[in-house]
């Protein structure tokens, strides 16, 4: 009769174990995410130059740092400097600075990565211009996904906002296209002309231009 007690103070000793372990299973949460390496420099324009990075997933219940670089989203804050699939960056179309980071949604929390600072620069027979040659153009978007802002060269092409950098004293061309529905409101100050709804930039200096649709 002992053995047969003992027997059920064991069963149930080991459904509870398991349960416990079950349950630390399904609570496991990412609470933090570190992209790895910090930067990387890119000697020119050139998308066959790439640089990999690693996604680490620090999560609780039980603590634990995994290797999640496939199941993060990847994106850069200006990818006509720096575009980024799957963990692997590489220069786009313009010389400048971005910044790479990863999210992932976790339960309806949406974490996000440190972010990962990169520099396109080099000659200008790989697409750089010398010597500060170059300025800033921001495009401020009033009334996001009612419309998009084109340049010409390319460089601007967005719906909210978004920044490039063009050859000092270079004339640049911007475009704006309301969605169906939509209507464009005007662009705010800096435009050295205004066609419609294209206006025309001279990069002489930092330059931001608002865009309005409705």
């Amino acid at each position: 009769m002992q053995g047969k007690w003992l027997s059920i103070v064991l069963l149930i000793a080991a459904a509870t174990l398991l349960l416990v372990v079950s349950s630390c299973a399904r609570n496991q949460h990412l609470t933090s995410i570190n992209i790895q390496p910090s930067g990387a420099d890119f000697g020119g324009v050139d998308p066959n130059l790439v640089v990999n990075f690693r996604a680490y997933g620090t999560y609780q219940h039980p603590p634990v740092t995994k290797d999640i670089t496939a199941l993060v989203t990847w994106n850069s804050d200006t990818p006509q400097v720096a575009q980024v699939a799957a963990g692997a960056v590489s220069p786009n179309t313009n010389c400048g600075k971005a910044n790479v980071f990863a999210t992932f949604n976790d339960s309806g929390n949406v974490i996000v990565s440190n972010g990962a600072n990169i520099t396109v620069a080099g000659p200008a027979s790989l697409g750089c211009p010398q010597g500060g040659g170059t300025r800033n153009l921001l495009v401020s978007v009033t009334g996001a996904a009612n419309g998009t802002v084109v340049s010409s060269p390319a460089g601007i092409n967005c719906g909210s906002t978004c920044a490039a950098t063009f050859a000092a004293d270079s004339s640049v061309s911007l475009t704006a296209t309301p969605n169906s529905g939509n209507t464009f409101g005007g662009w705010g100050t800096g435009c050295a002309a205004i066609s419609g709804t294209a206006c025309t930039v001279i990069m002489n200096s930092d330059i931001t231009i608002t865009a309005t649709f409705n």
